[in-house]
């Protein structure tokens, strides 16, 4: 047996430290500060991690696709959810098609740190129902580097896939 083929990479591999790169502060709301790690538009897939002030609650969101998330940090839950919540050390696995609000708890000691893959788009909700907008793959990648750019930050480095190309002319 002979060793697969492979699609051909850059020099160097392909990491972002979050830890030493920017994060764009406030965003999407305040109280939630973001790292971009992954975005590939084409496939609807974008990697993030987060890290959320205590006593913030965002908006109601239904999911299209999966989403998998790691809490490195804090404590938080789902609204719909309080008797689950999710500290340190917990995975979650969110279905499509599931609707929920994240919140963290006022007192919570410091900011929630999570890391989360997320497929598909958040469809959001104000508080009385009323749809906001939809933040997929390329609507995230481009309003928070359009935060970034309005913060006077220099352009963020994350991993972006480009997608489908021709394997030879």
């Amino acid at each position: 047996m002979q060793l697969p083929s492979h699609v051909p990479q850059e020099k160097d591999l392909l990491t972002i430290d979050s830890d030493k790169e920017p994060w764009v502060k406030d965003f999407p709301s305040p109280g939630s500060d973001l790292c971009p790690l992954f975005f590939d538009p084409q496939n609807g897939i974008w990697v993030i991690r987060a890290r959320v002030a205590p006593g913030v609650t965002l908006p109601n969101h239904f999911h299209t696709g999966t989403v998998h998330l790691f809490t490195m940090a804090g404590e938080w839950n789902y609204t719909q959810y309080p008797h689950q919540p999710q500290t340190a050390g917990s995975y979650l696995y969110e279905p499509g098609g599931s609707i929920h609000q994240f919140s963290t708890p006022a007192d919570n000691a410091g900011p929630t740190d999570m890391f989360m893959v997320i497929y598909g788009a958040n469809i959001n909700f104000d508080a009385d129902g009323k749809f906001i907008n939809i933040s997929d793959s390329s609507f995230i990648e481009t309003m928070i580097n359009k935060a970034a750019q309005a913060r006077g930050m220099a352009p963020l480095k994350y991993i972006r896939s480009l997608g489908a190309r021709y394997t030879a002319q």
